[in-house]
């Protein structure tokens, strides 16, 4: 079968700040709690935060507060983990169970349904609809029916599981408070840790990107793994804080469309530091409350549709506008297209100018996701991406991320 790539004429130039804009918000605000434990962009335009004193919805500008005051189905007010399902419902957990909202009500869920544990850590939704829960003796999925919980006496290490994540080929991560990064496939539970380059053992988050690298938040810093689960690389000190504790404590990892890697650090042994951190061609640019941040404690950080990026805090919330081309990118008056159309397998972006620098160049999908990634080398006029492996649907091709292309395949 033929597929092909109908090259839709639209061309979108953004104008972008040289800084960051910063804006916060509190209970003043609406914010049911300043506490903000967990955050999660819905897909749909609305943030949804989890706090210590109940679930919080807003859309830019109005507030939403689910409670057990409101809402006797929620287990209890002190939210731990928030995601969203892939038919959009909510589901949050907390240390008494978990819950759904499909829009009109919520449902409840405990030990008595399945769950392997109610006291929940993380909860993460899979590219085929299931629902994994980070809890406290291990990690439970729920396929829409059914629990199954898994524990120590399934292969996972003692001491619980915080995070989980889905891998490029499908495999699920999860990660440990004692045992380092531990992989599923379906059956067999591997294990990660110092011996194969973790630089702790404390595994606390873990985000994808586009080429399978996977960026491991640890109590001491960021190890990243390659698609193979090769050791790559350790970042240790991102933001520096009082000696003599150098190394960051990482509380959260995110990646955006852009590919760049965000990283929340939090620090509180002699003295409470916390900031966010960015990595830009090599270097870490962190951004702290001295630069506007709401606060220090820095619980988790989540990216909504239009690449902000959303930090939780035990003060609040702030948002930092469109973060990764704050200062990366220059806007540059260059044109190019998108062939052949149709195209069978191959897309070639070709450019009206050579290049005189080394550019990164993305193909993103409707879900604002890395699909292709890529750089055109200086002195070249056209790059091109094999997209048959690619499902049907429309595409951007971005280009120093300023200059978007829209074609459908």
């Amino acid at each position: 079968m033929i597929k092909s790539i109908y090259v839709l004429a639209f061309v979108l130039i953004q104008s972008l700040a040289m800084s960051q804009s910063i804006t916060n918000y509190t209970t003043v605000d609406g914010l049911p709690d300043n506490d903000v434990t967990c955050l999660v962009h819905d897909g749909n335009g609305t943030m949804w935060f989890g706090t210590q004193k109940g679930v919080a919805a807003f859309d830019g500008v109005n507030w939403v507060t689910y409670t057990t005051e409101s809402d006797s189905a929620i287990p209890q007010d002190a939210i731990t983990a928030i995601a969203i399902g892939n038919n959009s419902d909510i589901w949050i957990g907390t240390d008494a169970g978990a819950a759904v909202y499909d829009g009109s009500e919520w449902k409840a869920f405990t030990t008595t349904d399945g769950l392997g544990s109610n006291r929940i850590n993380h909860i993460a939704t899979m590219s085929n609809g299931d629902i994994w829960f980070s809890e406290f003796n291990g990690a439970t999925k729920y396929d829409g029916i059914t629990f199954k919980a898994y524990s120590n006496s399934d292969g996972l290490p003692f001491g619980g599981v915080v995070k989980i994540a889905e891998d490029n080929n499908g495999d699920i991560l999860m990660c440990t408070g004692l045992g380092g990064l531990v992989t599923f496939d379906g059956t067999n539970f591997t294990a990660y840790s110092t011996a194969e380059g973790l630089v702790s053992k404390n595994t606390t988050s873990l985000a994808i990107d586009a080429q399978g690298n996977k960026w491991i938040g640890t109590a001491k810093g960021v190890t990243v793994l390659n698609s193979s689960n090769q050791w790559v690389t350790n970042h240790t000190q991102m933001l520096e804080i009082p000696k003599p504790d150098t190394l960051n404590p990482v509380e959260d990892v995110a990646i955006d469309k852009f590919g760049t890697v965000w990283v929340g650090i939090y620090v509180d042994y002699l003295v409470t530091v916390g900031g966010v951190a960015y990595l830009d061609n090599g270097n870490w640019t962190t951004i702290d409350a001295s630069d506007g941040l709401v606060g220090p404690t820095i619980r988790k950080i989540a990216l909504d549709g239009r690449g902000n990026l959303w930090v939780g805090t035990s003060s609040g919330i702030s948002r930092i506008d469109n973060p990764s081309t704050a200062s990366l990118l220059e806007v540059r008056d260059i044109r190019f297209g998108v062939y052949p159309n149709p195209a069978r397998s191959y897309v070639t972006v070709s450019f009206d100018k050579v290049m005189d620098e080394t550019t990164d160049i993305l193909v993103l999908n409707n879900m604002g996701q890395v699909v292709k990634s890529g750089q055109v080398k200086m002195g070249a006029n056209s790059y091109s991406f094999d997209m048959l492996d690619e499902k049907p649907g429309l595409y951007f091709v971005v280009f120093n991320g300023l200059h978007k292309k829209l074609f459908v395949k």
